[in-house]
């Protein structure tokens, strides 16, 4: 169970207080998380989700607030945090930064069908079109930047042939990147995959767990996605699954051709990222607490299969 922070039905009852939704009924630690303790609360008048904030960096908190509030009011899939009856939605509990969720609807989609990616994709793409205009401001923490700062810290951890590997990737990046005109920027989910999903059937019930959100290249918060959403278990792309995220988050933002072009790039950046951040947590700077680590082997197939088979054509928007 990661519950990292127990918290007894007294305490929770007392928080719920400051808010107008009901009086504690239940609550249930919630297993699976981490880097956060988590609590499926139910009131006599709803269902709500309760997080306390671990480790991170807290000051933050009010960027994740003012993004999910932004995207709530605008009829994103989102949970827009309970604001208590003074209107403040960030709180301590047990010493902890804590936020109260509605609890949206749905399970995770560990195999996502056709109609899960398209209405993944429409939702990514309305949500791109409105984070375009958030005025809220917080970098990439896991940009090419972070790439050419942090690689160094696994590279002796590496046969030479991965070593080799990742440094001949990073300066690749450098030069795409650096010489690639200015792409689309706004806000990001910046780590969308099937786990921060939930789905009643093909209905997508919310995205949650926006911890990672930042501002930056809304191409990156697309590859991310089609590098989880659309690989099969060697690495390579599955066409229907990636045509089908591609065409739907298209017929709300379409691509320009500035991201066209660098489109195979930064699926392989995207796939770099994730396997040189799960190697920093297994070798450099492993979890507070007692938690297997994500595998880096997964994105290092990844990667290897998007440098071997390349990225499958994109669809024309007009194609939706």
């Amino acid at each position: 169970m990661a519950v990292f922070t127990p918290l007894s039905d007294a305490q929770v009852a007392e928080f719920l207080r400051r808010f107008d939704v009901g009086n504690l009924v239940s609550l249930e630690g919630v297993a699976g998380g981490t880097e956060n303790t988590t609590f499926f609360v139910t009131t006599d008048r709803r269902e709500l989700v309760l997080t306390l904030f671990e480790q991170g960096e807290h000051e933050e908190l009010p960027f994740f607030v003012d993004l999910l509030d932004y995207l709530d009011e605008h009829r994103l899939p989102v949970p827009g945090p309970v604001h208590d009856r003074e209107g403040i939605a960030l709180h301590s509990l047990a010493g902890k930064p804590s936020l109260l969720f509605p609890r949206l609807p749905g399970r995770h989609p560990m195999s996502p069908n056709l109609a899960q990616c398209r209405a993944l994709g429409e939702a990514l793409g309305r949500m791109h079109v409105v984070s375009q205009h958030f005025p809220g401001h917080r970098p990439n923490p896991r940009d090419l930047s972070w790439l050419v700062a942090m690689h160094h810290r696994v590279l002796g951890y590496l046969s030479p042939e991965d070593q080799a590997l990742m440094k001949d990737e990073v300066e690749i990046y450098q030069g795409v990147f650096g010489a690639a005109p200015a792409l689309p920027h706004g806000a990001l989910h910046g780590d969308l995959f099937r786990d921060n999903t939930l789905f009643e059937g093909n209905r997508l019930g919310g995205i949650i767990d926006f911890y990672n959100g930042c501002t930056g290249d809304l191409l990156f918060d697309l590859a991310v996605v089609i590098n989880d959403w659309a690989s099969d278990p060697d690495g390579r792309l599955d066409r229907e699954r990636h045509d089908a995220i591609v065409q739907a988050y298209q017929a709300r933002r379409p691509l320009t051709s500035a991201e066209r072009e660098v489109w195979p790039t930064m699926l392989r950046m995207t796939a770099l990222r994730y396997w040189l951040s799960r190697l920093l947590v297994v070798y450099v700077d492993p979890p507070a607490h007692d938690l297997t680590p994500h595998d880096p082997a997964q994105f290092h197939t990844i990667l290897t299969a998007r440098l071997k088979h390349g990225a499958l054509p994109l669809p024309e928007a007009s194609d939706t």
